[in-house]
């Protein structure tokens, strides 16, 4: 076994600092692996929220050198450990303790987006007909695990905080799984304009560079309902219509 430093953010919403601890580290470690083993020997307080350990909840959300990542998915392999490798808490979210931070607002936010409604049976045995190209579509959307790494990363979160009118690209995610499904009939595109504030995105790609499920969610998600929107609110023709219409 060699040993590797690693400088662990330790405090709460108040005041804190980071720390550096040394440990052992073997073949086929993750982070998450280190850091129980400093909480078990070295730290017992050292508050961190994990769960399935297999990339599978999104619990292990943390910052890992500076850039968003899964600790559980993390290997120390791939990580230069020749200097201490920096753990600290995601940094769009307000702090609870150390490594943990209160996500709560994502679900206030999803609360906000209308379920899933489909239109009426296309035939008279209830039954729908689909193309399987459409299907296919939207299964990508589904992988989201709620990591939130997406979040955690976008600039208008992170660096503007801007909440109150950014729902941010998780839910455009939610959102593209709803209004894409061939059988949904519900107009989402009100509630990405004006709630979700989709027009503050700029379509850098940093969500889609963290997502750890590989999901495509500023070119598969985000693109095509803002062109939703556009068509929606933006059209010269859709305005003149309504204009002439009153509808």
């Amino acid at each position: 076994m060699s040993t590797a430093t690693f400088r662990i953010w330790r405090g709460d919403a108040k005041a804190g600092a980071f720390e550096d601890y040394a440990t052992e580290v073997s073949e086929g470690m993750v982070v998450l692996d280190a850091v129980h083993e400093i909480q078990a020997k070295q730290a017992n307080d050292l508050a961190c929220r994990w769960n399935c350990k297999a990339g599978k909840c999104g619990s292990c959300s943390a910052e890992v050198n500076g850039m968003p990542k899964l600790m559980c998915m993390s290997r120390l392999s791939d990580l230069p450990l020749d200097k201490p490798v920096t753990i600290e808490p995601m940094k769009a979210f307000p702090i609870q303790k150390d490594l943990i931070t209160d996500v709560s607002w994502n679900y206030r936010v999803k609360k906000k987006i209308k379920r899933f409604k489909p239109r009426p049976p296309d035939a008279a045995d209830g039954t729908w007909r689909m193309a399987q190209e459409d299907i296919d579509r939207v299964q990508e959307f589904r992988q989201c695990i709620e990591c939130f790494l997406c979040q955690d990363v976008c600039h208008v979160l992170r660096e503007h905080d801007a909440k109150a009118k950014f729902g941010g690209p998780r839910f455009f995610v939610r959102v593209a799984g709803l209004e894409l499904h061939p059988l949904d009939s519900l107009n989402r595109a009100g509630l990405l304009k004006d709630d979700l504030g989709i027009g503050l995105c700029n379509i850098t790609k940093c969500c889609t560079e963290v997502c750890p499920e590989d999901i495509h969610i500023t070119d598969n998600a985000i693109i095509p309902l803002k062109e939703r929107v556009v068509d929606e609110f933006y059209d010269p023709l859709t305005m003149l219509f309504r204009k002439i219409t009153g509808k």
